[in-house]
């Protein structure tokens, strides 16, 4: 622990630069981390939180401009992707504010989540203050969790609780996949 302390502390700025890029990219645990450094003090938290907010948004930004711009040809050498994206496109129509909170969370979801947005006749301006408060809330929730968190996650991690800690993980993903695949279901289900 005291090696990546050092690590951190030598390389503030490049970890604040990495949570940035990370956080424009895709959601994760990175800001998490960032929180737990800061609790430890090796990173400021507001900076942490500053970082992850501002990579997310500019990320979530390119995505629906690029969607605006290029539109599904842009998806046209990646079938899964345009799939995926044709499937969601009446999904962000229809619940356009909430897919735009939820579509953050779950993993692998938030890297391509903005584009069917941008395929939407959303406006800009309300896609991008549904965006900053999303992302604000995002950024809050995981930096600062990890802040509050952090200390009794190692404690407890240390102290032989990282089985218990993944096998819990393991049952909420599993549950959160079911609940998933409901929710997907009822959305593309053809109406009867």
């Amino acid at each position: 622990m005291e090696s990546l302390a050092a690590l951190i502390s030598e390389n503030r700025w490049q970890v604040y630069a990495l949570l940035f890029a990370y956080c424009a990219l895709k959601s994760g645990a990175l800001p998490f981390l960032a929180g737990a450094a800061a609790g430890y003090g090796l990173l400021d938290g507001a900076l942490a939180a500053l970082f992850a907010f501002a990579g997310g948004y500019l990320g979530d930004e390119a995505r629906f401009a690029l969607a605006r711009r290029f539109g599904l040809a842009g998806l046209g050498r990646v079938p899964k992707l345009r799939d995926w994206v044709l499937r969601t496109i009446p999904v962000a129509e229809r619940y356009g504010s909430l897919y735009i909170f939820a579509y953050r969370y779950p993993k692998g979801m938030r890297t391509i989540g903005a584009f069917p947005i941008g395929l939407t006749s959303m406006p800009w301006a309300r896609f991008t203050s549904l965006n900053a408060a999303s992302v604000a809330l995002w950024a809050s929730l995981l930096v600062g969790g990890g802040y509050l968190l952090g200390e009794r996650l190692v404690a407890a991690v240390e102290g032989g609780w990282g089985m218990a800690s993944f096998a819990l993980l393991i049952v909420f993903l599993g549950l959160g996949w079911l609940a998933y695949r409901q929710v997907t279901a009822r959305m593309i289900a053809p109406p009867v």
